[in-house]
């Protein structure tokens, strides 16, 4: 049976932390509180060396009818209580992978790594949503361990559970894991053009098809033949999923 400590890697267990690394995390949570007023998409914070949640923002998507406060007390036990049981290992599948990767890169380019998966929670009523979550280092120790990372959280454009994507700040490449032959495959990242980022994010704002032509100078049925690439492009059928696609994967 699982267990809270399997979720905290033996190859990044952090011990003591020095006076030098403490001084990097001065008032540091002012501006993620800050942000987290202005997403809908929820935040927290692992600390590796407590084992659990310093911070848990306000936004109920994540709480399943607890308050932020409920939950940083509960820390990994959420997990355990709100993840089915099959993505529960799923989680545990993507703590080893992730560190096994993570690993392998320099040390001053961890910081510059996010890690996305989905997984499914399950709600009061009983119900399940598929969520998605990117992790990335804040701080780190000084011999390259994960001390603290920040969660954002949003809901999933995807169908299913898994999804396991590495993405580097910057880089053009993108990792994603195999979870049938366990092994990571690297790919280019999907780059939009200009003209489909304008009407994606016109989109984002409900402009209709027609609105959007407007706005951007051109014919509705131009705006129709970007909106029919932009589908083959994400692999998706409609407006919605695309732009819900496109902000999952930074793209907008």
């Amino acid at each position: 049976m699982a267990k809270i400590d399997d979720f905290f890697s033996g190859r990044n267990t952090v011990n003591d932390i020095s006076n030098t690394e403490r001084e990097q995390t001065a008032n540091y949570l002012v501006p993620i509180e800050a942000f987290a007023r202005t997403t809908y998409k929820s935040i927290y914070v692992i600390d590796y060396q407590e084992k659990g949640f310093e911070y848990v923002s306000d936004n109920p998507l994540f709480l399943c009818g607890h308050t932020s406060e409920e939950v940083k007390e509960m820390g990994y036990a959420f997990y355990f209580k709100y993840v089915i049981e099959p993505d529960l290992k799923l989680l545990l599948k993507i703590n080893t992978v992730g560190f096994d990767f993570y690993e392998t890169i320099p040390l001053e380019e961890r910081k510059n790594y996010t890690i996305s998966y989905d997984y499914h929670l399950k709600t009061q009523e009983g119900k399940k949503i598929l969520i998605n979550q990117k992790l990335t280092p804040l701080f780190l120790t000084g011999d390259g361990k994960i001390w603290k990372a920040i969660c954002i959280i949003s809901l999933s454009a995807e169908e299913k559970s898994g999804n396991i994507k590495i993405h580097k700040k910057g880089d053009n490449k993108l990792f994603s894991y195999d979870l049938e032959g366990e092994f990571w495959k690297e790919r280019e990242v999907i780059k939009l053009t200009s003209r489909e980022r304008e009407i994606l994010q016109y989109s984002t704002r409900g402009y209709t098809i027609n609105e959007v032509a407007e706005a951007i100078f051109v014919s509705p049925d131009t705006v129709k033949f970007h909106r029919k690439k932009l589908f083959e492009k994400l692999d998706v059928a409609n407006i919605s999923e695309a732009i819900a696609y496109a902000t999952n994967n930074k793209l907008i």
